[in-house]
C-alpha cells in the first residue's frame, strides 16, 4: 500500500524487497512487470522504474533481456542479513542499554524475554475504517438531534 510518508518509489522498492524477504518472490523468480507494478498502484511506469532500478542496484533483482525482472540469488539472504542487523541495532542494542542501567544480567534479560514469549500477542488497534464498530465520546451540540 503506498502512502504519503516516503518517496513512492522508495516504497514500491520495499514492497517488493519485503515479497523477497517473506518468500513470496523465491531466487530465480520473476516479479511483476513494471507495467503491472504501475497500474496496480495507479502510478507512473517511470516511478516503478525507480524504485525497481534500487533494487538493481543493490544486486537484489536482475533483468533477462526481454523476458522483465528477476530475483538474483542470494537475495533473500541479503535482506534478511540487513533485516537482522537493523533489528539489532533498533531493537536489541536499546534492551541492553536500559538492561545495564537497570543492573540486569543477561541471565534475567533472557528469563523475562522468555516469560513474555509465552503471554498471548497483543491485538493490533483496529483502525476506524475497518468496519468495526466505533467509541464515540459524548455527542456535541450539533451532534444532537432536537427533541
Amino acid at each position: 500500500m503506498i502512502d504519503d510518508g516516503r518517496p513512492i518509489f522508495q516504497q514500491i522498492a520495499d514492497q517488493i524487497a519485503a515479497g523477497i524477504a517473506a518468500g513470496a518472490y523465491p531466487e530465480g523468480a520473476q516479479v511483476p512487470s513494471t507495467t503491472e507494478l504501475a497500474a496496480f498502484h495507479r502510478i507512473n511506469p517511470a516511478t516503478v522504474g525507480k524504485g525497481v532500478n534500487l533494487l538493481v542496484e543493490k544486486g537484489l533483482l536482475h533483468k533477462r533481456r526481454g523476458l522483465g525482472m528477476f530475483v538474483s540469488e542470494g537475495a533473500r539472504a541479503a535482506l534478511l542479513a540487513d533485516r537482522t542487523a537493523r533489528f539489532s541495532d533498533a531493537f536489541v542494542a536499546p534492551l541492553l542499554d536500559e538492561a545495564r542501567a537497570l543492573g540486569l544480567g543477561l541471565d534475567e534479560v533472557q528469563r523475562l524475554i522468555t516469560e513474555r514469549a509465552a503471554q498471548p500477542a497483543a491485538a493490533p488497534p483496529v483502525p476506524p475504517s475497518s468496519g468495526a464498530p466505533q467509541q464515540r465520546g459524548p455527542a456535541t451540540t450539533r451532534e444532537r438531534s432536537p427533541l
